[in-house]
């Protein structure tokens, strides 16, 4: 079946401070690495909107209305040290939940594979009500909340290679025994979270730090000894990826020095227990990944990995 890409321009709108890491020419780097022709059976298509209601599963809606309230009409609006507001922020920001939920519909519905959104700003930072490191609205999240009660997911397995550790997904599923999140970080690193010993009070909390200087061989072996067991016997009705790509060797934000290989063997390996458990339904939305080039390269051995399906 198809992997489906999802993009849209209105992400290049979303900007930030000059010299910020997290920046339009991201998904330009990307775009441009998915002209070659290996990728021309893609299946791409514009995200949609998201709708309040979708975003209000995971996120308050005083927060949701307090993000839109300090959207601007003209220049940035800074939220914290590291996160800001544009004039396109809004759009962005509403198309990568849009992107994350069409991901589901179509994953869900059989119509595709899987599926790829790559969007910005990023989301796994962003907490039940507060935004932080880049991030304004959960991406993941929603998309698991969304194919739980869109769809009749009882069980949604988040799995997060980024290089920092996804706080907020982590508090926005901590009480929860229907959505399993699992992490590979390095720490310490921002935003300090992530420990082993962080379990959530279900128990469908897993985390597995690495250390600055980690490579594949650290990488994998946490992944096949803490996690990949975990997702499968949790026998998931949806994989979900934060597909973040700052834990790169080439990355000037993390220290670890995973490389493209590393990144699509993760990709296999969840997509072989999604096989198995889920009749290969796997969504994977865009988080970091901050040097050019291994975030393109990295990202399409990602994507190449998932069209194998």
């Amino acid at each position: 079946m198809a992997t489906l890409y999802l993009h849209h321009t209105a992400y290049l709108d979303h900007l930030t401070p000059v010299g910020h890491p997290e920046r339009p020419d991201r998904l330009r780097a990307i775009d441009r690495i998915l002209e070659h022709e290996r990728f021309q059976t893609l299946q791409r298509e514009v995200a949609p909107m998201g709708r309040i209601q979708d975003i209000a599963r995971v996120h308050p809606s005083s927060y949701i209305d307090m993000l839109h309230t300090m959207a601007p009409q003209d220049g940035l609006v800074r939220i914290d040290a590291d996160t800001t507001m544009s004039p396109g922020t809004w759009e962005a920001a509403m198309r990568g939940v849009g992107g994350a939920c069409q991901a589901v519909d179509e994953v869900m519905s059989g119509k595709v594979g899987n599926a790829f959104s790559a969007s910005r700003p990023p989301g796994h930072h962003a907490e039940t009500a507060r935004a932080m490191g880049f991030c304004l609205f959960n991406n993941a999240a929603v998309a698991a909340r969304y194919a739980q009660q869109e769809h009749g997911a009882e069980r949604v397995a988040i799995i997060d290679f980024d290089v920092h550790h996804g706080n907020g997904t982590q508090d926005i599923f901590w009480a929860d025994p229907t959505v399993m999140y699992c992490s590979t970080h390095q720490m310490p690193l921002y935003p300090g979270s992530g420990a082993a010993s962080e379990r959530g009070e279900a128990n469908t909390i897993v985390n597995a730090p690495l250390a600055a200087g980690d490579g594949g061989e650290e990488f994998r072996e946490a992944m096949d000894l803490a996690i990949l067991p975990r997702v499968e016997s949790f026998r998931p009705d949806l994989v979900i990826i934060s597909a973040g790509f700052d834990a790169h060797t080439r990355d000037p934000l993390g220290g670890l020095n995973l490389v493209e290989a590393d990144f699509a063997w993760a990709t296999m390996k969840l997509m072989e227990i999604a096989d198995r458990t889920c009749g290969g339904r796997v969504v994977s939305v865009l988080e970091g990944g901050y040097d050019l080039e291994g975030l393109a390269r990295s990202a399409a051995a990602h994507i190449m990995t998932l069209m194998k399906a």
